[in-house]
């Protein structure tokens, strides 16, 4: 049976690094991020977010993906909502996903709100991605064209570090491609020796 590993870590902590690195391994990687923000362009989702969000959110007729980020990142009941909406076609789309996929040893799930939605009860192993917290927002701020004061309130929104690697497998450190190669190496072969012997 496959098995899934989750792959988990805060925002700027290099996860998307990590994932193309298990990516070049073979493994398969599903990301969730990725995903929903596909399925947030299905018929089915953009119903349910303009009857939750009305169409203060919309520009002609197309769902304003920054308006909404700023609605819910400022406030937790909105965020909840649209969690309730997007969770649920993410969890169906990846069960459809994994089942074309059921030959793999296992696969990446990846996540970086893995804790927060409840996604790592269905994980076999958890890998959390740490870095320091100034590289990690000094990351986002390049990457998003975006403010300090934006990238700490959606830190805000998730889980710290300390919190994800005390429910965590295995914890990769994101400061150096060397130490980052070497952990991955390092939990393949222990995924495989445990897929060996079970």
């Amino acid at each position: 049976m496959t098995k899934i590993i989750g792959l988990t870590g805060g925002i700027g902590s290099g996860k998307t690094t990590v994932a193309n690195e298990f990516a070049s391994h073979g493994i398969p990687i599903y990301i969730t991020d990725l995903e929903a923000k596909k399925l947030m362009q299905s018929d089915v989702v953009l119903k349910k977010i303009r009857e939750a969000f009305d169409d203060s959110v919309f520009e002609n007729d197309v769902l304003n993906r920054e308006k909404l980020s700023e609605i819910v990142f400022n406030n937790p009941e909105s965020l909840k909502i649209l969690n309730s909406i997007v969770h649920p076609a993410v969890k169906e789309h990846f069960q459809n996903w994994l089942a074309k996929h059921s030959k793999e040893q296992f696969i990446i799930y990846e996540s970086a709100i893995l804790f927060e939605s409840g996604s790592y009860k269905d994980c076999d192993f958890i890998i959390n991605v740490i870095a320091p917290l100034e590289i990690r927002i000094q990351r986002v701020i390049l990457r998003d064209k975006t403010t300090r004061e934006k990238v700490l309130d959606r830190m805000k929104n998730q889980w710290n570090d300390e919190e994800k690697s005390s429910k965590s497998d295995f914890i990769i450190d994101n400061t150096s491609m060397k130490a980052l190669k070497l952990g991955i190496v390092k939990i393949l072969n222990f995924l495989r020796i445990k897929q060996m012997n079970s």
